[in-house]
């Protein structure tokens, strides 16, 4: 492609999927509220506030997709979530329906479902269950990604991603870790696909582990290819085991059911 949007590419894991994807497109613009440093040969470099509509308009114009992982990514504010995740995701949506309506991946959260129990296994047709306002604004990004593809046939694939990063960090993430590799072969899969719609696909490695079931979305292609198992011995080793009744080791959104409303004083 041309040119592909990276929103949120100051975030972690944005820095990551930077250098990864930037041989998918001659240009990469890269869009943040923080500093992203030098841009390389073939990167764009844009600040936007996703909450300023303007900006986002011509953000999003000349791009033929949209990798979208801008916004709070933990439980905050209301005020903060609500710029963010809710009008900030608004306004990518007009943008793009205003230029051409470019494929966006819109990078959704297990803490939809977090109130599940961990040995409760989940397909995209179970219910929602938010963990948090996090939770409930991801829910309201994959509610207004289907109405705009069925309104105005705006091609989103909602990826709920579970913990992608470089490796486990605790035993909840033995089963909702995601690898930077797999996650890169997904993004690569979601702009290739000749025909998308707007699928719902649990963003998670081939863990032996895993509570969801990915199916639905097997037209893809994708095929995650690491697993979280080569993890738990260090794990194991180095991490003590949390209590059976703690929150980590009872539901599958972990220690966000447990999060306060915070208040906005």
């Amino acid at each position: 492609m041309r040119r592909l949007l990276i929103t949120g590419a100051g975030g972690g894991l944005g820095r990551a999927m930077r250098k990864r994807l930037a041989s998918m497109a001659e240009t990469l613009r890269l869009s943040d509220i923080v500093d992203l440093g030098e841009a390389a040969p073939n990167e764009e470099i844009v600040t936007c506030d996703l909450g300023d509509a303007e900006a986002v308009h011509r953000l999003v114009e000349g791009c033929d997709a949209i990798l979208h992982l801008g916004g709070i990514s933990v439980e905050d504010k209301f005020s903060k979530i609500l710029n963010a995740n809710l009008l900030g995701l608004y306004n990518l949506y007009e943008a793009a329906r205003a230029h051409g309506k470019p494929r966006i991946l819109f990078a959704s959260s297990n803490h939809t479902v977090g109130f599940y129990r961990q040995d409760e296994h989940l397909d995209v047709t179970d219910p929602m269950k938010p963990d948090g306002l996090y939770g409930v604004s991801k829910c309201f990004g994959e509610a207004l990604a289907r109405m705009y593809f069925e309104k105005f046939e705006q091609e989103t694939a909602i990826v709920r991603i579970g913990s992608c990063m470089e490796k486990p960090t605790n035993y909840r993430m033995l089963s909702t870790w995601m690898s930077y590799d797999d996650f890169t072969d997904l993004i690569g899969c979601v702009f290739r696909a000749p025909m998308l719609g707007c699928p719902v696909i649990w963003g998670v490695s081939d863990n032996n582990s895993r509570w969801w079931d990915n199916s639905a979305a097997s037209f893809l292609g994708w095929r995650p290819k690491d697993n979280a198992e080569r993890f738990r011995a260090e794990l194991e080793a180095t991490v003590p085991r949390p209590d059976p009744d703690a929150p980590i080791a009872k539901y599958q959104g972990g220690q966000f059911t447990q999060d306060p409303i915070f208040s906005e004083n």
